[in-house]
């Protein structure tokens, strides 16, 4: 925002300890803009929001306010508020939109057509790679991948976008200040240059367990849909798919071995109604629309076509890992991510045992 004042008395209204996202949108639709609301005074607030009031005008948040302005006036550094043009109109959809979001990177993104990629921060190797596959497709159809930049599958999900020169936006729940977990520095450096880094929670908030829970609404509110590709029957993924599901956003999951933990989250979700999902083309089939390749994707990124030397080696009967090994000459390391863009490309199908089955085409 441009006005100085009118973003002061935004950060007014969401710095005072106490003063949560419904009693701000009570006020809000009570009086219009914050600066109306400290103008209107204490006793016409006690009328909207009883003695929480007190802590509007009893309380000073005026060091926090001069460190957030001075943050904000930095280049690449950015505090968007409701009343912003630039505020994403997915987030309005949601019930508890947040008041201010800080951005440190490009803004635009939040309003770009989002993927939402959530999965394990104890991804299995094989879990990563499909997550970085998946996001690297999915980015070079312009898509925006939007995660939390946590370990695991959303740290392979940004990966992949950037990848793919795509577009990518990390929500945290931390300051904007701050980086979490540290070993995503460089990750997260590279996000804030190249995509966005979101926070709804104020500059200097440290990494504290219910603050993640509650920004995974803002990381499926941005997007049309939430893929998830490995998570425990418990893991805060479900969290994310179930918000999603009550922000009217599709559901999408990826199957995974009966034996694997961190399959029967997503197996949870496929049997309450999410869309299973094999190919990148099962998710812009569902979100239905034409996504055209991204003029920034890599030439490396085309989809994979019959002509590919591995599909040859595979044949048309049922094939082991170790078979391919064998007959290509080339190690499983560099086999299975080949493997996995094929089945991106709905040209091979996984079986259990280890095997790969071609598909007719």
């Amino acid at each position: 925002m441009s006005d100085t004042n009118a973003l002061a008395a935004w950060l007014r209204l969401t710095l005072i300890p106490g003063i949560g996202g419904e009693t701000q949108r009570k006020l809000l639709a009570a009086f219009g803009l914050p600066q109306a609301i400290f103008a209107a005074g204490r006793l016409e607030a006690r009328h909207v929001v009883g003695d929480r009031a007190d802590l509007l005008f009893d309380t000073d948040p005026a060091d926090a306010i001069a460190r957030s302005l001075e943050w904000a006036g930095q280049p690449g550094q950015t505090i968007l508020t409701l009343a912003d043009p630039g505020y994403p109109p997915a987030l309005l959809e949601i019930a508890d939109p947040p008041s201010l979001l800080y951005v440190r990177g490009n803004p635009d993104l939040l309003n770009r057509r989002g993927l939402a990629m959530v999965g394990s921060r104890n991804a299995t190797p094989q879990g990563a790679q499909t997550a970085e596959n998946f996001a690297r497709h999915l980015a070079a159809r312009s898509l925006c991948i939007v995660s939390g930049l946590a370990l695991g599958i959303d740290a392979a999900a940004h990966r992949g976008a950037l990848a793919a020169n795509g577009d990518t936006v990390a929500v945290i729940g931390t300051g904007a200040d701050r980086i979490y977990p540290a070993r995503n520095k460089d990750l997260a450096l590279t996000i804030a240059e190249r995509g966005a880094i979101v926070s709804e929670f104020p500059l200097g908030t440290p990494a504290v367990a219910y603050n993640f829970p509650r920004r995974n609404r803002i990381i499926s509110g941005l997007a049309r849909g939430v893929l998830v590709v490995e998570a425990a029957p418990d893991s805060g993924s479900l969290i994310t798919a179930r918000l999603a599901a009550e922000q009217g956003r599709e559901v999408f999951a990826i199957p995974g071995s009966i034996h694997s933990p961190v399959a029967r989250g997503c197996h949870k979700l496929i049997k309450q109604g999410a869309k299973l999902v094999e190919t990148a083309s099962d998710v812009l089939e569902e979100l239905g629309q034409d996504f055209l390749p991204s003029s920034r994707a890599p030439a490396a990124s085309a989809p994979p076509t019959n002509a590919s030397p591995l599909l040859t080696a595979l044949g048309h009967a049922p094939c082991s890992l170790d078979e391919l090994v064998e007959r290509t000459g080339q190690s499983a390391d560099t086999l299975l991510p080949e493997l996995l863009t094929l089945e991106l490309g709905g040209l091979v199908a996984p079986l259990p045992g280890n095997r790969y089955q071609r598909l007719a085409q």
